[in-house]
């Protein structure tokens, strides 16, 4: 499978793949996102959103589990997993229905849900890299993006991502 690999040094690179990624994005699309607490991952997906128009604050699902965004002829949905003790917690939300034609489900910790979620179309690992170089200052840290296609809808955008550069 096809991927794109970046060094990001601040957010603002970050908030570019969001907004890329937003650009190209059509429902149906589900796309996952991994890393560590603090990786980027929410920044990502608030790149994502306002790049398709949501005003206003856009919070972190952390204790709603997810944040539903309705536009005119489909929905997004973001949620985070973080809280889930156990995958059997996926079965008893109810949030199967979410993931439907006219949707798009960013879903972060998806690995929480233990292999129960359907099967998705990106993945995205986010993680905390040193500043590439001979003069890499190990203070200046930014992150590191892989993103990974899972299907062949998501072959298609990460080839789009890539010929962007």
């Amino acid at each position: 499978m096809k991927s794109y690999t970046r060094y990001l040094p601040d957010d603002a690179a970050t908030h570019s793949v969001g907004e890329k990624l937003a650009k190209l994005a059509q429902a149906p699309l589900r796309i996952y996102l991994s890393g560590p607490l603090g990786a980027g991952k929410t920044a990502l997906v608030r790149a994502f959103l306002r790049t398709l128009g949501v005003q206003g604050a856009i919070k972190s699902p952390s204790y709603t589990l997810v944040e539903p965004y309705n536009f005119s002829n489909y929905s997004v949905y973001h949620f985070d997993f973080y809280r889930f003790f156990d995958q059997n917690e996926w079965e008893e939300s109810g949030f199967r229905d979410y993931f439907e034609e006219n949707a798009i489900c960013l879903v972060e910790w998806p690995e929480k849900a233990g292999g129960l979620l359907p099967d998705a179309d990106l993945e995205i690992s986010l993680s905390y890299k040193l500043e590439p170089g001979p003069q890499a200052n190990p203070e200046s840290t930014g992150r590191r993006i892989k993103v990974s296609a899972l299907s062949v809808k998501g072959q298609t955008l990460v080839e789009q991502l890539n010929e962007q550069q």
